[in-house]
């Protein structure tokens, strides 16, 4: 064997070497067989393919994982069960699956999923995602807006705004309790014990719900008006309607921590921990490279330390 065709079998020897340890390949089949079904079951809900269980390197199967509509369909339940606290009564009261479901099946940007020009309602007794220029995420959809309008007496989205902060930013507040003649009007809410949450700091969720449309019933009838409360200072920037809140609210820091955070919760069933930094840190370039949540994922179940 000629010197340069030694050194061509040892480069790629050690490629083959490092692609392995990249990704944290197990060198023995026990290793291997306990790697297959953890990606597995936790990607898809369901024991590993003949394929997955025979590979040497199961992580290696991932981004086919990342493909499949088992993966598709579980994260999306995933998905809808983070943003909502309980199922909605129907499907079309569950949007924020349906969308979740046309952006991974699509390979769209996980930001399309707040702000991208789309509805979800129901046609001819089917659940349908549409394209819609005047579309906001799921966030304009018909079900959603009524879903979390919220009985504010002056028809204030007091809920909905909670549950877009919540959605996008991972923010989680505790309901006061209400009591016997407490005053939960706006000016109830302005008092020392409510105005935290409502008036001061980054969240305030009455300033964020006075750029939403207002809740209008009439009978069994819920309609929205636009806001008229003026635009507001938000996020460090003058915010008008829903869609300059969202688009801040996507473009914002906060915005790619959630998405690397939803990524360990659906992989670990737990948040990262401290000395998961560099690998949350690794997480957060990918998806600003990339934008699809797929990316987070992958990088997150690739890294070497998933299958020890």
């Amino acid at each position: 064997m000629t010197p340069r065709l030694i050194a061509a079998v040892v480069v790629v020897a050690a490629s083959q070497v490092l692609a392995q340890t990249a990704v944290g390949a197990p060198v023995d089949p026990q290793r291997a067989e306990r790697c297959a079904v953890r990606v597995a079951i936790a990607l898809t809900g369901k024991s590993p393919s003949a394929a997955v269980l025979s590979a040497s390197n199961p992580q290696l199967e991932i981004p086919a994982l990342l493909e499949s509509d088992a993966f598709i369909e579980r994260f999306s339940r995933f998905i809808n069960s983070t943003f909502n606290d309980v199922p909605g009564a129907s499907s079309i009261d569950d949007p924020a699956y349906h969308l979740t479901r046309h952006l991974l099946v699509n390979h769209q940007p996980w930001k399309d999923l707040f702000i991208g020009p789309y509805d979800v309602a129901l046609v001819s007794g089917a659940v349908q995602v549409r394209d819609d220029p005047a579309g906001l995420g799921f966030y304009r959809s018909k079900a959603w807006l009524e879903r979390y309008s919220g009985n504010e007496e002056a028809g204030v989205k007091l809920q909905a705004a909670y549950r877009i902060l919540n959605n996008t930013t991972g923010l989680k507040l505790t309901a006061a309790v209400q009591t016997p003649g407490a005053d939960f009007s706006v000016t109830g809410r302005q008092s020392a014990s409510c105005r935290g949450c409502h008036f001061d700091g980054w969240f305030s969720l009455d300033r964020v719900a006075s750029v939403l449309t207002k809740k209008v019933k009439t009978g069994d009838t819920i309609t929205f008006t636009p806001p008229t409360a003026g635009p507001q200072q938000l996020l460090g920037q003058t915010i008008s309607d829903d869609k300059e809140l969202m688009t801040a609210l996507v473009n914002s820091p906060s915005f790619d921590f959630r998405v690397c955070r939803l990524a360990f919760q659906f992989l670990y069933g737990r948040n990262e921990l401290s000395c998961e930094g560099p690998l949350f840190d690794r997480c957060v370039d990918a998806f600003r490279l990339e934008g699809t949540i797929q990316a987070a994922l992958k990088t997150v179940a690739t890294d070497p330390g998933y299958c020890q």
